[in-house]
């Protein structure tokens, strides 16, 4: 997992054009941006969507096999728990259509990240990631994530 700022992008010209793409996506949104899904390049998509926080994100950690996300409240602040897979039990099998498996048990190294508010984070196929948590109390935010393919 990655944890940055927006102002950060130009850091990751190097690292990936398709992460950098992503982040460029990122940073030229604006937060009247409508739900959908946007492309960007033959490798990489945004989705945008808007959910209110929860306490627990019953469904448990997602990962995926063949995506990296780049996850970015456009509006508000969201907390997502992080957990490497490795050792986690599954909580819903995998899912071919949409690219994720569900865990659950998290790693005592288990943490968490808040984002939004210019902060993102991008988690990898090993990254077991939690998502839609409020931080203090629930609330509506509009979300982008950046869905960049791998093979």
């Amino acid at each position: 997992m990655i944890l940055d700022q927006l102002k950060n992008i130009d850091i990751y010209k190097g690292v990936s054009p398709d992460i950098y793409a992503g982040l460029q996506f990122l940073q030229n949104a604006t937060p009247d941006i409508a739900v959908g899904t946007y492309p960007i390049n033959d490798n990489v998509k945004a989705v945008v969507s808007e959910y209110e926080t929860v306490a627990d994100f019953s469904r448990g950690y997602e990962a995926h096999k063949h995506v990296i996300d780049i996850q970015y409240p456009i509006i508000g602040l969201e907390r997502v728990k992080w957990s490497p897979i490795e050792g986690m039990a599954v909580n819903i099998p995998y899912d071919e259509a949409k690219d994720r498996t569900f865990y659950k048990d998290p790693s005592p190294q288990g943490t968490h990240v808040d984002i939004g508010n210019g902060i993102f984070a991008i988690m990898f196929p090993e990254d077991g990631h939690g998502p839609q948590h409020y931080i203090e109390k629930s609330e509506l935010i509009k979300k982008i994530t950046i869905k960049i393919a791998i093979r």
